[in-house]
């Protein structure tokens, strides 16, 4: 898989604090950060993420690229909630900690949440495109929250001006009762890193759930419970019809002309029972008998002499 070095910007302006998302804006970016985290990581071992936000005074850094799941939690958490957005100045300090990475192999990308309004202009936009362009940076947005036609136009123009080889992509994600992650897997930001829609793949939900891209046409977020309830059956049943087709299978043919043993496998001396031990018993019983005639001979014959 690609070998990426990969920065999240994410919107820490008031606007995050909107409901309109499910459980909030802020929220609903959180649960993404870790969903494109997982993503990144998975898809190659040795890509990195960096985590930054560009709301408050200013844009801060808050973890530099890394491997380590537990920084980018942790500065998720120690974001807080303030100010308006700073969108091109967060975007040139991302580029520069990419800049720094420290394996140069790793190809540079930068994936931004925006929920607030843009104040750039696009003049000023399409110029920095055509600079991260330069830069063989490519940049992903992903946005939501307050889609105004003039932002739509603005993060659109920027789109054009940057696509490359890389790909970058713009993904504008409506409110709606599905969570922000799970409507963010199926855009060509993650879908190009082999992420399936949680709860089951793709594929089974579309044969299974009627092509809704669920397991039985039920998203597991929203209705856990139902899900499993729902899954358990099926296993059920094909235990139910594994078990019948066993009792339909046609038996095998009977062996009547093999008589059964059901003697022990050691007889009473501790010997081996069967045909073979019982010719030895009758082997040992003669010989014995013979001896013992024998015997009784010689001593006749010592009475004899003695006469």
């Amino acid at each position: 898989m690609v070998l990426e070095a990969t920065m999240i910007v994410v919107d820490n302006s008031e606007s995050s604090r909107n409901g309109d998302y499910v459980p909030s804006r802020w929220e609903a970016q959180s649960d993404a950060v870790n969903l494109i985290f997982s993503a990144k990581t998975q898809a190659n071992p040795e890509s990195s993420v960096g985590l930054m936000s560009m709301g408050g005074k200013g844009p801060e850094v808050l973890v530099t690229l890394t491997t380590d799941f537990g920084k980018v939690l942790d500065g998720i958490h120690r974001t807080k909630i303030r100010g308006s957005t700073h969108l091109a100045t967060g975007i040139q300090i991302a580029g520069l900690a990419l800049k720094h990475r420290q394996n140069k192999s790793q190809r540079q990308r930068i994936i931004v949440f925006t929920c607030s309004p843009i104040e750039e202009s696009e003049k000023d936009l399409v110029k920095l495109a055509k600079r991260m362009k330069k830069n063989n940076i490519s940049i992903d947005f992903i946005a939501f929250g307050d889609l105004e036609p003039d932002n739509t136009k603005k993060l659109e123009l920027f789109n054009e001006n940057i696509k490359g080889g890389d790909g970058s992509h713009l993904a504008i994600i409506p409110p709606g009762p599905s969570l922000l992650s799970d409507t963010l897997v199926t855009t060509p930001i993650l879908s190009a890193d082999g992420v399936a829609p949680r709860g089951g793949g793709a594929e089974e939900g579309g044969a299974e759930g009627g092509g809704s891209g669920f397991e039985f046409g039920i998203d597991p977020s929203t209705d856990p419970e139902l899900a499993l309830a729902l899954r358990m059956s099926m296993e059920e049943e094909k235990a139910r019809q594994e078990k019948e087709g066993k009792k339909d299978e046609p038996k095998g043919e009977s062996l009547e002309g093999i008589p059964e043993e059901n003697q022990p496998l050691l007889n009473a001396q501790g010997e081996a029972s069967g045909s073979g031990g019982d010719k030895m018993d009758e082997d040992k019983k003669e010989s014995s008998e013979s001896k013992e005639g024998k015997k009784d001979g010689d001593g006749d014959g010592d009475k004899m002499d003695t006469a």
